[in-house]
């Protein structure tokens, strides 16, 4: 009889734990479930200056409130404060649209801005729409560019022919909190292969250099210089957006965005292989 009142306390310890054990994982499935996070949109190429404006719209297309972050830079990376604001933190009610300038004065078309939509629980979805639109006066004419939402990545690159790029730049933001490096190499169509690297021909640069960017900078590339024919643009950094811009009606203070142009990203071996 001892035996088995020692057996049904064991038992019943067991059974305890056991529920304790199940307690415990809903909990943390409930908490996993409410946990808070941030979704950010990166819009670059924004023009500010004496003839040029960009504004930056943003939407709410839920059924509730959202709150959302603004973080505004110049081209150097210091930050940018949103005109007629205090703080680049605000809420957005639902349906709420609402357009936001920055306060730049100095004349640059490598603005960009930050957008962090706070999202309060893992079954929920992001629902601010992000865009903006870039206007400059030139010989009094209004140009209007749209600005899309870009997103980084890890050491992106681009080398193509530039005859069919006539007057473009290449935007290069680095959006992380490191420096960045991009290394650009201009070149008049020669080729060389290195022996014992493969049969893939590089192109001869005859113009070539390489810059740090600092965090959260941006800078411009033109894709031809000196009457070269290629132009290839290596970067590294853990968030990087490149974007190809166009000239508008053969002005290059007014950029539209090549959507055309596919940049090449850095691929991440599988696990377990090197």
């Amino acid at each position: 009889m001892r035996g088995v009142g020692v057996g049904c306390a064991t038992m019943g310890l067991v059974s305890r734990v056991v529920v304790l054990a199940i307690l415990g994982f809903g909990l943390r499935a409930a908490f996993a479930a409410e946990q808070e996070r941030v979704v950010e949109s990166i819009v670059p190429a924004l023009a500010y200056g004496p003839e040029c404006r960009s504004v930056l719209e943003l939407r709410n297309l839920g059924d509730r409130a959202v709150a959302v972050e603004v973080e505004g830079h110049r081209a150097s990376g210091a930050l940018a404060p949103i005109e007629g604001r205090p703080q680049n933190a605000f809420r957005l009610s639902a349906g709420e649209r609402g357009s936001y300038r920055l306060e730049i004065e100095e004349e640059t078309t490598g603005a960009w801005v930050k957008v962090r939509e706070r999202v309060p629980s893992a079954r929920l979805s992001p629902v601010v729409a992000v865009s903006a639109t870039s206007e400059c006066t030139v010989s009094n004419q209004l140009r209007t560019v749209s600005r899309g939402v870009a997103f980084p990545t890890r050491n992106p690159w681009f080398s193509s022919d530039v005859a069919e790029l006539h007057g473009g730049v290449i935007s290069f933001i680095n959006t992380s909190e490191r420096a960045a490096k991009a290394a650009a190499c201009y070149s008049a169509g020669g080729l060389y292969s290195v022996p014992g690297r493969g049969p893939e021909l590089q192109p001869i640069c005859s113009m070539a250099f390489e810059v740090q960017i600092p965090p959260f900078g941006s800078r411009e590339f033109p894709v031809e210089r000196d009457g070269s024919s290629h132009f290839s643009l290596k970067t590294q950094g853990d968030a990087i957006v490149l974007e190809m811009l166009r000239p508008v009606a053969a002005n290059v203070r007014v950029y539209a965005v090549d959507s055309t142009i596919r940049f090449g990203e850095e691929v991440t071996a599988a696990p377990g292989k090197r």
